[in-house]
């Protein structure tokens, strides 16, 4: 009889402690229930707190900064995240909501009615999916978990551009 090798099941191996708690954005990702809107949520605040310290000239400069840093950090950490836990796209991983969720708030006045109307957008389009952002998804590993928040971030963006060149979030006086 022929020596025939058992195929053995690889166990995952548990991601880096570094791409750990970057995937899960220091916690934010283990939020119940919804921890992708727990991941934005601390990201809005998070830039609220920064962006208040930082002159208005320079706020687009560092958003712009730190959704790039939340990208080129969160793709591997993606990665290995996902290859630790087995899963193609684990709810836990916020990093993605991180970074499409400040695409979304890029230019916008550091107020509290457009960070929140940026928040329930991004949101509302990482939801939904609309055109072609599902399709995104299928990239590989770290890349189509970050990239398809990047879409939705984009259209959040968008839409908050449009209200706020347009006016429509001045027409509440003292809300914006």
């Amino acid at each position: 009889m022929a020596d025939q090798a058992s195929p053995t099941k690889l166990t995952p191996t548990p991601a880096p402690a570094w791409a750990h708690w970057t995937a899960i954005f220091f916690g934010a990702g283990l939020g119940k229930p919804g921890p992708g809107t727990w991941g934005s949520a601390v990201t809005v605040l998070l830039w609220a707190l920064i962006g208040h310290f930082t002159p208005v000239p320079y706020q687009v400069y560092v958003i712009v900064a730190l959704a790039a840093l939340s990208v080129a950090v969160g793709i591997p950490a993606a990665t290995l995240e996902a290859r630790g836990c087995g899963r193609k796209d684990p709810s836990h991983v916020v990093i993605d909501e991180v970074a499409g969720q400040l695409v979304t708030l890029i230019a916008a006045p550091v107020r509290w009615l457009p960070l929140l109307i940026g928040f329930v957008l991004f949101r509302a389009f990482d939801i939904l999916k609309p055109f072609p952002i599902r399709s995104l998804e299928k990239l590989p590993e770290g890349t189509g978990i970050v990239v398809d928040d990047l879409g939705a971030g984009i259209y959040g963006w968008i839409v908050l551009q449009l209200l706020l060149h347009f006016g429509h979030l001045h027409r509440w006086p003292g809300l914006s």
